[in-house]
């Protein structure tokens, strides 16, 4: 029997089935599961660094001083606003004295009052001791005259009594007078109280500064304490920087520092580490320094954001790694290694690091070897490597 020979058309879909078959393998080798890992890679060079610690901080007062009365009252007036430049001893708000010049007016009657008493048992005691004097020249007379039989014994008993009595009468006046000098010595130390008391209410700058905010206005009630005014000595102005604590290796007082203001952030600011504080935050993992301006600049603000960049000591000489190339497999930082068995991933000891992504390698890699920089999926020691410059060019 004469076999039928195909048609033209079931040759054609043969030819395209086959030709889709090739298609599908081609993609599933380029683009599907069993398709290489598009890399990028870099050789590991030696190099220095220059490692430095970034943070952000604000613009804070050294030195600020709280003006507010020391005994609850009501603000009379406030002669200053916030901006203004204030000299020391000026001026600055008033509280209501209520009642303390009238009790002042009283305390200088009282003070008068006991200057005059003073003056009446000063005339008292001199005349005491005048009569003390005649009872003890007439009680000698007597007791001379009632030796030689010339008065009675009465008589002289009754002379050395009334000596006696002019001695009581002359130290009761001394005692008065002692009483009188010690109550107008207590008037005086009260009047002196209630005039320091009186110039309390008058808040005046205790040195050169400017006032920062105003806290009352008249007409306020203030308690002890409470800030009326609020004055910064402008001088003392520095940054309070915070440092990511994982990043902050090296910092201790006197490194130099770049400063960016918020406002001017064309204009980069000298200045250095002045203070470290020991006690760092465990909530937000950072730690705080202060960073002195080397020249204050004109127009800085109070509470302006900062950008603190810190410059530390240059390393010594050692292979550098790009951080991105830095991975972590098994609880390891390591890199991934490129040789001709394939891919190896290589523990590393790693040291400082710059702003730039620059890495010190200390251990565990050679000069010129190839390392993974990034990798369109995670690889592992079996995947299929195909390096390429750049995965955006070569993305799907």
């Amino acid at each position: 029997m004469k076999l039928k020979a195909p048609s033209s058309k079931v040759i054609t879909l043969g030819l395209l089935g086959v030709v889709l078959l090739i298609a599908v393998g081609f993609v599933i080798r380029r683009a599907g599961p069993l398709a290489p890992v598009r890399v990028t890679v870099v050789q590991a060079t030696e190099g220095s660094l220059t490692p430095a610690i970034y943070g952000i901080g604000t613009v804070e007062a050294r030195r600020n001083y709280l003006i507010g009365p020391t005994t609850a009252g009501r603000v009379l007036r406030v002669l200053v606003d916030a901006g203004d430049t204030v000299k020391a001893g000026q001026l600055l708000a008033e509280m209501d004295p209520v009642d303390l010049d009238h009790r002042l007016l009283a305390l200088d009657a009282s003070a008068a009052r006991a200057s005059s008493v003073i003056l009446v048992s000063d005339a008292q005691a001199v005349d005491a001791a005048a009569r003390r004097e005649l009872a003890a020249i007439n009680a000698r007379r007597y007791v001379e005259l009632g030796q030689q039989s010339f008065v009675s014994a009465g008589a002289v008993e009754s002379k050395v009594q009334e000596q006696t009595s002019a001695d009581a009468a002359l130290r009761a006046a001394q005692a008065n007078q002692l009483a009188a000098s010690q109550d107008l010595t207590r008037l005086k130390a009260e009047r002196a109280g209630l005039l320091q008391q009186r110039q309390s209410v008058r808040l005046v700058a205790t040195q050169d500064g400017i006032v920062l905010s105003r806290d009352a206005e008249p007409g306020s009630t203030v308690v002890a304490g409470q800030s009326v005014l609020k004055l910064v000595d402008p001088a003392s102005l520095w940054v309070k920087a915070r440092f990511d604590q994982g990043r902050s290796a090296g910092l201790a007082t006197g490194l130099l520092a770049d400063i960016v203001l918020r406002s001017n952030a064309a204009s980069t600011l000298r200045g250095k580490v002045v203070r470290v504080e020991l006690q760092g935050d465990s909530v937000t993992e950072e730690r705080v320094a202060q960073i002195a301006f080397d020249a204050l600049p004109a127009g800085i603000s109070v509470g302006e954001l900062a950008e603190v960049t810190l410059s530390l000591p240059a390393t010594p000489r050692a292979l550098l790694l790009p951080n991105a190339a830095i991975k972590r497999l098994g609880g390891q930082s390591g890199a991934w290694v490129l040789s001709e068995s394939g891919p190896k991933f290589v523990p590393l000891r790693l040291g400082q690091a710059s702003l730039d992504g620059q890495v010190q390698v200390l251990e565990g890699l050679q000069a010129g070897a190839q390392i993974v920089v990034y990798s369109g999926k995670e690889i592992t020691a079996k995947s299929r490597i195909q390096i390429v410059a750049s995965l955006a060019e070569h993305a799907p």
